[in-house]
């Protein structure tokens, strides 16, 4: 497998309704849904629509919701390195919607996922070890990431943090990762500075840059594009529009996807941020996560018009 991707996966079941309800009230709603959740399993899905050889460590129960799981990994051609616990239920979100304001309430249950540690990562240490690239965020435990990404730079792959979500983490490691991509709140979180501007953008990114990171901060700024810092230049990426934007849940994670794509084919940091920005204009094109990845040929016509 050229990329590794650790991270979870949890089934989002979404309720719209009129207004959120009340200790002990019933309502009616609008209108339900169930799909594929979890930004490991999501970055992975949109990694391998791209084009990519990818490989998910992740953990899920012996249940409805794991089965669920290995049918779109399935379909998007995703190998999964996957722990299948007989105690505990593959995680899950409830997502409650007001139709009217957008406004949101989430319960996670990890389940499974919470389960994940350093001895699972040792169980699959030689698909790390072997891997072009390594990806992972933080919606595991931070050291179950430390040891997966120190796998990952003991046996040469290029490793990736998507910092999400926020978590405190020190220098040593961010110092295993060379390529660190948080969103403007996350990166808020890990430095303390505002981040509103591209200007800001760029201060921050230097500054996260400073405590250890070995190539590139790239911060993601939504309408604004991103912003990468290497150490010696600021590269700005303005966004790119694929169509109308019908949802914006899963642009980072299709961005991170994108990007390990990109890398693992030996592009260029500018030409890694290029594929990898096209990628998430097209996934706000669709509804949903898992199922808004675009495939690589549609990548490619949009890097051609």
């Amino acid at each position: 497998m050229e990329i590794v991707i650790l991270g979870v996966y949890v089934a989002d079941a979404a309720y719209r309704c009129d207004r959120m309800p009340m200790a002990g009230e019933t309502l009616i709603g609008r209108g339900f849904t169930l799909g594929p959740g979890g930004k490991g399993s999501n970055q992975a899905v949109a990694a391998a629509k791209a084009g990519g050889d990818v490989g998910l460590i992740t953990r899920i129960g012996q249940d409805t919701f794991g089965a669920m799981a290995d049918a779109v990994w399935d379909a998007a051609g995703v190998q999964p390195l996957v722990t299948r616990d007989a105690a505990r239920a593959t995680g899950s979100a409830g997502i409650f919607i007001e139709t009217g304001t957008g406004q949101n309430a989430i319960v996670i249950s990890p389940g499974a996922a919470g389960a994940i540690d350093p001895e699972q990562i040792s169980t699959h240490a030689d698909a790390i070890a072997n891997a072009a690239v390594a990806m992972t965020q933080l919606e595991q435990s931070v050291e179950a990431a430390r040891a997966f990404l120190q796998t990952a730079r003991d046996g040469g792959a290029a490793t990736i943090l998507n910092p999400a979500p926020a978590a405190d983490i020190d220098d040593a490691l961010l110092g295993l990762c060379d390529y660190v991509t948080p969103n403007e709140t996350e990166t808020e979180a890990l430095t303390g500075l505002p981040v509103t501007t591209v200007a800001e953008a760029e201060v921050a990114a230097k500054a996260l840059m400073a405590r250890g990171v070995q190539k590139a901060v790239i911060i993601t700024l939504g309408a604004q594009g991103a912003l990468a810092w290497d150490g010696t230049t600021a590269q700005h990426v303005p966004p790119l529009r694929a169509g109308e934007v019908v949802d914006t849940t899963g642009a980072g994670d299709a961005f991170n996807g994108g990007f390990a794509v990109a890398l693992a084919t030996g592009a260029p940091l500018v030409e890694a941020l290029a594929f990898a920005t096209a990628t998430a204009a097209l996934s706000v094109t669709k509804e949903g996560t898992a199922a808004s990845m675009p495939t690589r040929a549609e990548i490619d016509a949009l890097l051609a018009r």
